[in-house]
């Protein structure tokens, strides 16, 4: 498990575990049952508070990405497709919207965006 810090993103740092961890459930990386650093070991492993890798556990574990087993650590749950799904969608949701902004801005009729989007589909052979 690889969670990378940055402070000048602006994003709070459990958040910024929270979602490095989220990818790694959702890419397969981590798989079902897997051990996650217990919060301490991750806290002293990040420089930052107890307080903080807490907060990003406990998120994940209400989404249901991971789930505790007293006295044993923190494991990574299954992952259903759906939740996969949801997810994919919640992210392309949030591209097209950084999208569609961009092209307000620079004045991109919806025809040329449509253009865009169906040559860069074409570009990363999307079928």
């Amino acid at each position: 498990m690889r969670v990378i810090i940055r402070n000048s993103s602006g994003v709070p740092i459990y958040e910024q575990i929270k979602e490095q961890i989220k990818e790694e459930i959702l890419s397969g990386e981590l798989h079902a049952d897997y051990m996650l650093p217990s919060i301490r070991q991750l806290a002293t492993d990040l420089k930052v508070s107890v307080v903080t890798t807490t907060r990003a556990y406990s998120e994940l574990e209400q989404e249901g990405y991971i789930y505790n087993v007293q006295g044993k650590g923190c494991f990574v749950s299954s992952v259903d497709s759906e939740l996969v799904r949801e997810q994919m969608l919640r992210k392309i949701e949030s591209g097209f919207s950084i999208a569609i902004k961009a092209a307000k801005i620079a004045k991109i009729s919806h025809e040329e965006l449509h253009e865009l989007l169906e040559f860069t589909m074409e570009g990363n052979q999307y079928e």
